[in-house]
């Protein structure tokens, strides 16, 4: 990985270039630099396995892309389980399967066609192996400590755009559908199943917006529709430079909760596949969202609970609450 100390301006071409040179390195935990670096990080805890090049491009920009991490015999068996979820050959208690609105209203066959992502899958053995996997839990640990909680679980089956362009996913922050602070101390992993760039829909990011605030999310007014529970960040500025993640099989990206981000539509004629997990200490504490800006996610959340599961009187809280899964160490507070 190419040193890069300087200060660079938020979209400037000194920036890009380093972020360019992130993308294409393979990042080696063991590698040696004379550069000396200030050691004041927010973002990251002290460890063994970052070096000090790492750290330092997560405190600047709020993500940190880890080479090849996750094997191919692990990501074929994720993928047969989810193939055999759409299938309907097996039943998950509590997991959430969510459907195109382009594809869904016109018709259906029990496969993957329709289906965007299966969320909360911490009742499936397999895919939420994914999770307690050692080479991801290690990298984890640099960012939310020991004590290690599995929050939201992810396998996002991005379908060929069915030409209105609701395969995109709109520009928006993670910590939007959180009750749970600190957000330093949660992190996502995001591993790709497959060869995700451009023409497939890849992640979209805005470099250091993880040193912002939580942002009004809304659904955005496209034309073709989005999908539920799809909100974006309200009046989001298009001009903005953002740099695509090109992410080949098994790469796997560990990005903040404010870090903005999204995707774009998959041109391809085939499914496009990636595997989460959003991580955080158990040492965070759970929020009472009322009277913020996630209100309106809340409310949301609240009604899907109450129209699956018969509950009511229910807060954004008591639904995280009862996804959590203790991952590492000690179920200290969440």
């Amino acid at each position: 990985m190419m040193a890069y100390r300087r200060t660079f301006t938020p979209g400037g071409s000194g920036r890009l270039a380093v972020l360019q040179r992130h993308l294409s390195a393979v990042p080696l935990s063991g590698q040696l630099t004379s550069t000396v670096y200030p050691t004041n990080f927010c973002y990251t805890l002290d460890n063994n396995l970052l070096t000090t090049e790492q750290r330092q491009f997560y405190e600047e920009n709020g993500f940190l892309v880890i080479k090849n991490l996750v094997s191919a015999v692990d990501i074929e068996r994720f993928r047969e389980e989810f193939e055999r979820l759409c299938k309907k050959e097996i039943t998950v208690p509590g997991l959430l399967i969510m459907r195109d609105v382009a594809i869904a209203k016109s018709e259906y066959v029990p496969d993957q066609k329709a289906i965007t992502k299966v969320q909360n899958f911490h009742e499936d053995p397999e895919l939420f192996r994914y999770c307690s996997l050692p080479q991801i839990v290690k990298y984890v640990e640099c960012f939310t400590g020991p004590n290690i909680m599995a929050m939201h679980t992810m396998l996002i089956n991005k379908p060929p755009d069915a030409g209105k362009k609701s395969s995109r996913h709109p520009m928006h922050q993670d910590l939007h559908y959180f009750p749970f602070r600190p957000s330093d101390h949660i992190v996502c992993a995001w591993t790709a199943m497959e060869r995700i760039d451009r023409s497939n829909g890849c992640l979209v990011v805005i470099p250091g917006t993880h040193k912002g605030t939580l942002k009004q999310h809304d659904y955005p007014e496209w034309e073709g529709g989005v999908n539920k529970m799809y909100h974006g960040v309200r009046d989001f500025d298009l001009t903005i430079p953002r740099v695509h993640l090109v992410m080949e099989k098994g790469d796997t990206v560990f990005f903040h909760p404010l870090l903005i981000h999204g995707s774009g539509m998959n041109r391809t004629a085939g499914f496009r596949k990636a595997i989460s997990c959003h991580y955080a200490s158990a040492d965070c504490h759970y929020i009472d969202v009322k009277g913020t800006t996630q209100e309106n996610i809340e409310k949301e959340v609240v009604e899907l609970a109450c129209k699956r599961h018969g509950l009511s009187g229910l807060t954004l809280k008591d639904t995280w609450m009862i996804k959590a899964r203790l991952i590492n160490g000690e179920r200290t507070n969440l």
